[in-house]
Parts: C-alpha cells; sequence; structure tokens
C-alpha cells in the first residue's frame, strides 16, 4: 500500500495536479506492482515560501519544481527504484510538460505491521 504525499508550488493547476496523481499511481501501478485499487494521496499546493527546494543541488530546479514523497512496504530492489523514479520522471515530462529535473522524489519504506487502513486494525500483521 503506497501512500503517496505530492507537494506542488501554487502555480500547478487544479488539472495539472490530477495528472500528477495519476501518473504517479500509474507508475506505481505498472512498475512497482501495486493494486491498481490502492490509490492514496495527498496533493497539497503551496505558496513560494511554503516549498523550500535548493535551485541547484544536484541539479537545476525551476519554480516549477515539486516534491513526491511515498511511503510503502519495505522489500523492492534498487533497480526496481530506479525504473520507478525513471517513470514518473518521464511520465510527468509527457503528462504536463514538467522537466524531469523538477520532480524530486522521496521513497520511504515500512514494515507491513506499520499500516492501520482503518478500525485500528494491523491488517497486514493479522
Amino acid at each position: 500500500m503506497p501512500l503517496v504525499r505530492i507537494d506542488v508550488p501554487e502555480i500547478t493547476t487544479p488539472l495539472e495536479q490530477e495528472a500528477i496523481g495519476e501518473v504517479v499511481h500509474r507508475a506505481l501501478v505498472e512498475v512497482a506492482g501495486a493494486p491498481a485499487d490502492d490509490r492514496f494521496q495527498v496533493i497539497t499546493s503551496h505558496p513560494r515560501t511554503g516549498l523550500v527546494m535548493d535551485p541547484t543541488y544536484f541539479v537545476e530546479r525551476t519554480e516549477r519544481a515539486l516534491i513526491i514523497q511515498i511511503t510503502l512496504n519495505a522489500g523492492r530492489t534498487t533497480e526496481l527504484k530506479k525504473a520507478l523514479y525513471a517513470a514518473i520522471a518521464d511520465g510527468l515530462h509527457e503528462a504536463i510538460g514538467l522537466r524531469r529535473e523538477d520532480v524530486m522524489i522521496s521513497l520511504v519504506e515500512v514494515a507491513k505491521e506499520n499500516w492501520s487502513f482503518g478500525g485500528g486494525v494491523a491488517q497486514y500483521a493479522q
């Protein structure tokens, strides 16, 4: 179960935000093997001062740069993670013209017992 947090600059339109969510979900399903109906995303728009990203750390970023944080079960290979990063960056470039350099992605891996889908139950720990 991935939980995705997407932080975008306020210049990102609602239609672009929707497309970003679609691209990330599609990549998780097609590359990482997430179930198609397993979509949990929080998309937040920030004013310029609310989304601080160094403009030159490792790559040159523009004012359209965004951050994607994906919390998911531990255990995926480095190669799969690289493929996921590429699928998301390429997909966003194709869908909304976002520069690949403007896509920052962080994966947070957790043990399965760290999830509760509701009801106060750790469903994976059963």
